[in-house]
């Protein structure tokens, strides 16, 4: 079992890293009291369920200041029990904090009628010190926007490049209008239309005659060749900007010949870069996923 907690001053993104976390697979709990961790731990153990082979929680300033200064304590008693615990504290300058608070009105959540925004940064960080002194990664996200932190904590993760986008391969009719959501269209309809050879109108890329019907044109395998190499080239990149799903639309008239032909040869080939491949026909209502 892996452990993630995830705790640091209020202001640096703590609710942005646990969401990452969620997108990466992990079974998250925000504000948890300490001396709930490990009755979690040991249900997770008695109840095998795949959803807690990662957990991450969240752990800050909104706890008991006495399950804080004993936050070592529960570490070593964690590590012991044999759990994988990795430790994230995130950090910020208190210039950037400040800044950030008077940017969203949002209250600190030791602040009060006694205590400014800038006492209560300092009191946190005080505070904190027990969990920011044991932490296995210290990320300052001072001169960090969403989208860096999201990338940071994807890169600790390991999980870039690992085949964690899901594809969604899809085929279509031009005639019947464009696909919604669809983020590359690619119009086929250069290639040789099966529907003019009459014994294979009533059959669909899917059957053994069409693909060798299409597979007897060069320009099927050069056009499936270069949408291929786009894809591998590219889609790497959308994963690494923190995308969890992408969908790639190819369109011929019908969306009963070509299109579904070079969709099944396209999942063929993308099968096992990434985490899912869905491949749908549109026009012919059928889905099928590629793990």
């Amino acid at each position: 079992m892996r452990l993630v907690i995830v705790s640091g001053l209020s202001g640096t993104g703590k609710t942005v890293a646990l969401k990452q976390y969620e997108d990466l697979g992990y079974y998250c709990i925000d504000n948890i009291p300490l001396d709930l961790v490990q009755p979690l731990i040991d249900h997770a153990v008695s109840h095998p369920d795949p959803r807690y082979a990662q957990v991450a929680i969240g752990v800050d300033a909104r706890a008991n200041p006495a399950e804080i200064k004993k936050f070592p304590e529960a570490l070593n008693a964690l590590r012991a029990g044999g759990v994988d615990v990795h430790v994230l504290f995130l950090t910020a300058d208190d210039a950037v904090i400040l800044r950030r608070y008077n940017e969203t009105r949002r209250k600190h959540p030791l602040s009060g009628p006694e205590v400014t925004l800038g006492e209560a940064i300092r009191l946190e960080r005080r505070l904190l010190e027990p969990i920011a002194a044991l932490a296995d990664d210290l990320l300052d996200t001072s001169a960090m926007n969403l989208h860096d932190l999201r990338t940071a904590i994807h890169a600790r993760h390991g999980a870039a490049g690992s085949g964690r986008l899901a594809v969604l391969l899809l085929s279509f009719g031009f005639k019947n209008g464009l696909p919604d959501g669809a983020d590359f269209v690619f119009d086929v309809r250069n290639l040789p239309n099966p529907h003019w050879v009459p014994e294979l109108r009533p059959l669909t890329g899917r059957d053994e005659a069409v693909a060798r019907y299409l597979e007897a044109h060069a320009d099927t395998g050069a056009l499936l060749n270069d949408i291929g190499t786009f894809l591998r080239r590219w889609l790497p990149a959308f994963q690494a900007q923190d995308r969890s799903y992408i969908t790639i639309a190819l369109g011929c008239t019908g969306g009963q010949h070509r299109s579904v032909y070079l969709v099944e040869k396209l999942a063929q080939a993308l099968k096992g870069q990434f985490a899912e491949i869905v491949v749908k026909h549109r026009e012919l209502g059928g889905v099928g996923i590629h793990p």
